[in-house]
């Protein structure tokens, strides 16, 4: 299909590697029923770059494989309806998945060419650089400067723009295949093609950045995730829909999603999906920045939300960069305390563990006891009564966490334990297993080999931009809420959880976490950016704030304001320690906190 003047109309079918498979496949058979012209999709995130480096650091495919099964089942429609396709699924082995893609597709005797994208892949770069001394390479989460990291590197993957994907569109390309561009690159891509854009049409750029952000995690937008999530029980939460991207020539953008779909898109739905995983007001793409404070959404329709407010930037000089390095092992063991007296069994069975555990701890680089639940009061069935006591270690060699030096000893006292002393029987997580640290960091754009690999073998290079600009690294930053009210003003309140008048959205970058929070109403936006400043979120979070930074900034026009917990999620998903590795359970635990909550507000009912 040739670009036209009408919006292209993108579809996102995968927000992860371990998303629903049957989209690509749904999408493309009822396109003749609600028209598609691009399919993207997100296979990649910061856990399976770690996973998939260390593959390719060993010599084995390092794509995921899960793509494949969504591809073959669609693969006739796709080419029947002439649609475009535009995944990173290619994750550390992009050439490699793109050879079996274009052997799946011959063997079904279809005319689709296949390009695929490199580049992304820069440890070279990054080691040349370090040893010339032209960067300390500082890591952006955690100030950390690359020289002092423990680490020995074994994979560096940069984030890509879209530029790429809309020359190999422009090329003929029916399928592209990328490793770590940007989530949002493959809309930014597809939107360049379709409108022949120009590197110079920053404020359509951003858009459609913005736009790929909101539909890059699949069912998010159309109500996964969402803290408002009970409404959607009348509308189909078994089965949510997929996001579609309505993008024009000037840069607007209407969210949608797929036809006769369960959940729904709303300004609630997409204010989530925009205050997940962002950083600051500045967000960053290798193409375009998009300046996010003024950002809005409109509701047009039952399913169709507009996307307000978005202003550009240039895009900055550098691009992010993820390094893996092995980390070492861990191990855990866990246990089952039930009933009264849940903390000082825990006491006694700490001290016994450790008691065992003397002889071995100075080889653990982290050792870790915690009580997950709480128990019940006068509980009305046994596992309502019942919490979970990990233990949790790491070190650096496999034999530190061999059995006898950690399993053994965390299991050996069960015969002078505690009261209905039980662990649990799964006992393969207490064997070793290794795992992975990830150091972000950045490195000049003009320092990337951004290329495309075109179906008939030739190659182009995707030059970088040729305007940037060089971003203040700290993002703007406001502790408390100018010229605020009293909350007094508010009426007569009671102490309730925030969660029951606020919706919140959190999630990971690194060692990073954010949350955002919003509120239904425009005359609570005063409350809320009035109660939570700072030291109200440190409050919130009590025990589970570090000391570190967090930053703040306001959406007024999206009845929002957002939270960079510095540092919060122990050294990032692949090799945290905590539950919440994903850092998207920040926002429900601080949703659950009590406030003074207004009666007022409580009278419109409760989320």
């Amino acid at each position: 299909m040739a670009p036209s003047n009408r919006p292209i109309r993108i579809a996102g079918c995968s927000g992860s590697a371990s998303d629903r498979r049957h989209a690509m496949a749904m999408l493309a058979a009822n396109c003749a029923h609600d028209p598609i012209d691009v399919i993207i999709g997100d296979w990649m995130s910061e856990g399976n770059m770690t996973g998939r480096a260390a593959l390719k650091a060993e010599a084995m495919p390092a794509y995921e494989p899960t793509f494949l099964k969504s591809l073959e089942p669609a693969l006739l429609d796709i080419a029947k309806h002439k649609i475009k396709v535009a995944v990173n699924a290619g994750a550390s082995d992009t050439q490699l998945l793109h050879s079996v893609v274009v052997k799946m597709v011959r063997s079904k005797n279809l005319h689709l060419s296949v390009a695929w994208i490199s580049g992304d892949e820069v440890l070279p770069a990054i080691l040349d650089a370090k040893a010339r001394k032209e960067s300390p390479f500082e890591n952006i989460c955690t100030g950390e400067v690359l020289e002092e990291w423990k680490f020995e590197p074994l994979y560096a993957q940069a984030y890509l723009g879209g530029l790429g994907i809309a020359a190999a569109f422009a090329r003929g390309a029916d399928i592209v295949i990328c490793g770590r561009v940007s989530d949002a690159s493959p809309v930014i891509g597809a939107a360049y093609w379709w409108h022949r854009w120009q590197r110079s049409d920053l404020d359509f750029l951003a858009n459609a950045f913005v736009a790929g952000h909101l539909i890059e995690c699949s069912s998010y937008v159309c109500g996964g995730n969402f803290t408002g999530f009970k409404a959607l029980e009348s509308k189909g939460w078994e089965d949510i829909g997929y996001p579609i991207a309505e993008i024009s020539a000037s840069g607007a953008v209407v969210i949608t999603k797929n036809k006769g779909s369960g959940g729904e898109v709303s300004v609630h739905t997409c204010t989530s999906q925009l205050l997940y995983e962002i950083q600051g007001p500045w967000y960053f793409n290798s193409d375009v920045t998009a300046i996010l404070d003024d950002v809005h959404f409109e509701q047009l329709s039952v399913n169709r939300v507009a996307l307000r407010g978005v202003r550009s930037g240039l895009p900055p000089l550098t691009t992010k960069v993820g390094i893996t390095a092995k980390g070492g092992y861990q191990a855990e063991m866990h246990w089952f305390l039930t009933g009264l007296d849940i903390l000082p069994k825990a006491r006694m069975l700490q001290s016994q563990i450790l008691t065992l555990l003397a002889p071995h701890r100075s080889r653990f680089t982290k050792l870790t006891f915690t009580l997950n639940g709480t128990a019940a009061e006068n509980a009305t069935d046994q596992p309502a009564a019942t919490v979970d006591f990990r233990v949790f270690a790491q070190a650096p060699c496999e034999e530190d966490l061999s059995p006898k030096r950690f399993f053994r000893p965390c299991f050996d006292v069960i015969m002078q334990g505690y009261p209905g002393a039980t662990p649990h029987l799964d006992y393969r997580l207490g064997m070793p297993k290794a795992f992975y640290e990830y150091y972000v960091t950045l490195l000049p754009q003009a320092a990337v080999e951004h290329r495309l690999h075109s179906g008939d073998g030739r190659s182009l290079k995707v030059d970088p931009p040729r305007e940037t600009r060089v971003w203040p690294r700290q993002q703007p930053s406001c502790a408390v809420t100018e010229n605020g009210v009293r909350l007094g003003g508010f009426g007569r309140t009671v102490k309730g959880p925030l969660g029951w008048v606020v919706h919140a959205r959190s999630g990971d970058k690194g060692s990073d976490a954010n949350v955002g929070f919003w509120v239904r109403f425009r005359d609570e936006w005063d409350w809320l950016r009035t109660l939570l400043s700072v030291e109200a979120v440190k409050g919130l979070l009590g025990e589970e704030y570090n000391g570190k930074d967090i930053d703040r900034f306001e959406l007024p026009k999206a009845n929002a304001v957002h939270f960079l917990l510095h540092d919060h999620l122990d050294r990032g998903v692949s090799s945290t320690s905590s539950y919440d590795f994903l850092g998207k359970n920040v926002a429900e635990f601080l949703r659950s906190r009590h406030v003074d909550l207004p009666i007022k507000l409580l009278n419109r009912g409760k989320i």
